[in-house]
């Protein structure tokens, strides 16, 4: 126990160190044209050191909350503020999801067309139907990836209500604190993790794993090269699937992000009382209700 609770506070102290060594010294890790910093952001970028890094920050801000409400409430407010907006804007994937959809259909069925050349800035990209039907994944996964933080602002997630309703603000408030931390935390970690090196894997030779430590990625840096798998379902179908894990990736990092944001307004309206709950909520205006609505919150 004594050894574990050293492990955690050691760690928690060098990710101070971590963090400032990392901001001061890209070229170690951003460096891409160098074989051994591209392992070196693969290893650190699901290694404990980063956990601690986030950890530390997270803490920071939460003490800066309680210390001060009008930054925890400008926190949040300028953190949904990305959140929304990044959904909203990711949502424009399903518009030109259904305008290529129409426009496939249009060149098959009346134009025979076989391919789609586009080059608007001098090089031409070719592609056939097919390819540009299976693109059509894309846009759902665009969709489903990023649009989730905003979901969650906007209450538009399915909720089982067992107890929720029927018990009053403050213990709402600990229920929601409590599932951002138990819960939503952990499992976006756990997914994070798997997540990365399939990605990686996809990506360069010779493969990672979370189990290679950084002496060891060292080593393979020397036989390193990238290898961006380019494997269709069918001949001339889509073949950048490697896109569908960098957005499982960025599924990830918003919905942690909205999950810090949501512990620091429900520990706010905890704190300020029942008059407090959606305070500064930036919804959605689809109607005169939501207009009434939002008048009464701000």
């Amino acid at each position: 126990m004594i050894d574990a609770i050293s492990w955690f506070f050691t760690n928690l102290g060098l990710a101070f160190y971590n963090l400032v060594y990392a901001v001061m010294n890209p070229a170690t890790w951003l460096d891409w044209s160098n074989s051994e910093s591209v392992l070196r952001f693969v290893y650190y970028g699901a290694s404990q050191e980063l956990f601690f890094v986030l950890l530390v920050l997270f803490l920071i801000l939460t003490i800066a909350t309680g210390v001060s409400r009008p930054f925890g409430w400008g926190l949040v407010r300028g953190s949904e503020f990305v959140l929304n907006w990044t959904g909203r804007i990711a949502a424009w994937a399903g518009f030109l999801m259904v305008m290529q959809q129409i426009m496939i259909v249009f060149l098959q069925r009346i134009f025979r067309v076989s391919e789609i050349s586009i080059g608007p800035f001098g090089t031409v990209f070719t592609k056939d139907l097919s390819w540009y039907s299976e693109e059509l994944k894309l846009y759902n996964a665009i969709i489903v990836s990023l649009c989730v933080a905003w979901t969650f602002i906007q209450g538009g997630h399915v909720r089982v209500d067992l107890v929720y309703s029927a018990v009053g603000h403050r213990t709402k408030r600990i229920i929601d604190m409590v599932g951002s931390v138990v819960f939503m935390m952990p499992a976006l970690i756990l997914i994070w993790l798997y997540s990365w090196f399939f990605l990686w894997r996809s990506l360069i030779t010779p493969a990672t794993s979370a189990s290679d430590q950084l002496d060891r990625l060292m080593l393979k840096a020397r036989a390193m090269r990238w290898n961006v798998e380019t494997i269709g379902f069918s001949p001339n179908g889509f073949n950048a699937y490697f896109l569908f894990k960098i957005l499982i990736l960025l599924f990830v990092a918003t919905a942690f992000f909205q999950a810090c944001v949501f512990f620091w307004r429900s520990w706010l309206e905890l704190r300020e009382g029942e008059m407090s709950a959606g305070r500064y909520m930036d919804y959605d205006i689809t109607g005169d209700e939501d207009i009434a609505l939002a008048s009464r919150i701000n």
